[in-house]
């Protein structure tokens, strides 16, 4: 589905297994990875061992670091830049590794992120890949969220380069409705993970594992035994379907692009960072709390994050509908989620009106005359928006319901709000 280099498949002699989470995929590879490099410089150079990231990658890799033994001075958090949608730079990164070179530093691993967790950015792999070999530097791809994605043709460019990477690995359990927990990981050399993570005491010894009959996963995981996460993910694949995976996670997308379309045509709010999937993050506007004859401070920097922070507690006191929150470049954003099975249409008009209702208390409302005059500008963006147009051409039963056209070109009163009661997000 994923269309991965034959490079990471066992007839190529790569290989893939199911762990309970990322942090247990990137403990591994990383365990993998410094033994493979010891291996060549010494057990005595693990001191100058470097571990690199983003300021938006995951903390499981600063866990990870710990866990095999880098030293916290040697993990490196490279800062990204709203510019570039905050994600890694290839040419930060090499700015950093060379300058460890010249510290008699080590580089060993580079952790790429598709779909990070704050904001979904996308870091740029086959740069980045690129930037690695030339340093000898492992890279594990983290598409833990995204990847998922990525079995539609539409989003499988986002892992373009993977070739270059050395494992790979995303969970199931975030966006192709299998139960927690299941992750997979695929390695282009299992020996690497074998050699770092093998124990073979007498008791466990067998004729199949000795002559190589079978994968003995207990060499490929931290724990000796095995959950049969396989199954579960078998009977999704097998009750769904590719198609119909691949419908789902377009349905989710298709929803999360009318949020964001709701949020833009509503000038009190804002997208704070461009929407890549079906996370769409956004905050009320800076422009609707502070006044525009003077400029933007840092106590008025501060108070608008407040706000916002006031505003996703008064959503999710609702009761109708979760949301979370992020902080990217110091800019407070909230996040609204689109993911789940039973998540439809009708739950994304509701909780656009759940915000609504939400955010008068917060900011002032707009005049009379200022609502006149964005309906009709509002009405003629809803009709001529690509997303507009994309559901005027569907099937009756994909096209947005008239509450969506309701709740997107004019704001409905509290009174007449109804809850979201099945709201997945």
């Amino acid at each position: 589905m994923l269309q991965l280099p034959k490079s990471f498949h066992f007839s190529g002699n790569g290989g893939g297994v199911l762990h309970g989470s990322t942090c247990e995929a990137i403990v591994c590879t990383m365990a993998a990875a410094r033994d493979q490099m010891l291996s060549r410089i010494g057990s005595d150079n693990l001191g100058k061992l470097v571990v690199y990231g983003s300021d938006q990658t995951h903390s499981t890799l600063q866990k990870a670091t710990q866990i095999v033994g880098i030293k916290p001075e040697n993990f490196r958090v490279i800062k990204t830049r709203k510019s570039v949608e905050f994600a890694l730079s290839p040419e930060m990164l090499r700015l950093t590794v060379c300058s460890d070179l010249d510290k008699g530093l080590l580089p060993l691993f580079l952790c790429s992120t598709i779909g990070t967790t704050s904001t979904t950015a996308i870091d740029p792999l086959e740069a980045l890949c690129d930037v690695a070999k030339e340093h000898g530097i492992w890279v594990h791809v983290d598409a833990a969220y995204a990847g998922s994605a990525c079995i539609c043709p539409e989003f499988r460019h986002f892992i373009d380069g993977v070739e270059g990477a050395n494992s790979f690995s995303f969970n199931p359990h975030k966006w192709l409705f299998t139960a927690m927990d299941c992750c997979c990981l695929w390695v282009k050399n299992p020996s690497a993970l074998i050699r770092s993570l093998s124990t073979n005491p007498e008791y466990l010894r067998n004729k199949a594992s000795d002559s190589k009959q079978v994968v003995d996963y207990k060499d490929w995981q931290i724990a000796l035994s095995r959950r049969f996460r396989a199954l579960k993910m078998w009977l999704v694949l097998r009750s769904y379907g590719v198609a119909n995976l691949r419908s789902f996670i377009r349905s989710h997308v298709k929803m999360a692009k009318i949020f964001e379309v709701l949020v833009r045509m509503d000038n009190r709010f804002e997208i704070v960072v461009p929407r890549n999937f079906s996370l769409v993050c956004f905050r009320i506007s800076p422009s609707a709390i502070v006044s525009d004859d003077h400029s933007y401070n840092g106590e008025e920097y501060n108070m608008v994050n407040e706000i916002n922070c006031k505003f996703l507690e008064a959503i999710n006191a609702s009761g109708s509908v979760f949301m979370t929150h992020a902080v990217v470049g110091g800019v407070y954003l909230l996040r609204c989620a689109v993911g789940a099975t039973l998540t439809e249409e009708k739950h994304i008009v509701e909780a656009w009106k759940v915000v609504q209702v939400c955010s008068p208390s917060l900011v002032s409302s707009p005049s009379r005359r200022d609502v006149v005059v964005c309906l009709a500008a509002r009405r003629r963006r809803l009709v001529s928006s690509p997303i507009a147009v994309a559901c005027s051409a569907a099937s009756p039963a994909r096209r947005p319901s008239p509450a969506l056209l309701t709740a997107a070109c004019c704001p409905s009163p509290a009174h007449l709000l109804c809850s979201c009661s099945a709201a997945d997000y």
